[in-house]
């Protein structure tokens, strides 16, 4: 299964999310913003970044650049509640996979998921 980091500032859909992939066999890391996402990649690996993009500190389509430019394999799976910045997120073309809208069910969150790892697998 894959190592999976969460950027989400609301607690709750975070754990949400951590407890969600955790049922299907991943290893989730949660963190609050996209300052804190930055930091846990340095110090570690994983297999697929998924981030909100409305969060204090660096929000998900900064977070989302930078992760591009410095893990340029690392797939991204984004997640917002406010339609115009899903816009803003399909703009950015072959840099993301998806976007989700929130609020999603426990099903949708894990199928997104699948979908951008199998992808990955097929790349490799």
């Amino acid at each position: 299964m894959a190592r999976i980091l969460i950027a989400e500032d609301e607690v709750a859909v975070r754990t949400f999310i951590c407890r969600a992939l955790k049922l299907r066999g991943h290893e989730t890391i949660g963190v609050a913003d996209g300052g804190a996402a930055i930091v846990e990649l340095e110090n570690s690996e994983y297999d697929l970044l998924l981030t909100d993009i409305i969060m204090p500190v660096m929000d998900g389509i900064s977070l989302a650049l930078k992760v591009t430019a410095e893990y340029p394999s690392m797939p991204i799976l984004m997640m917002t509640g406010f339609v115009h910045e899903k816009q803003r997120a399909h703009n950015m073309g072959s840099l993301i996979h998806n976007v989700i809208s929130k609020p999603f069910s426990l099903d949708e969150i894990c199928h997104a998921v699948d979908e951008v790892l199998t992808a990955k697998s097929k790349v490799h």
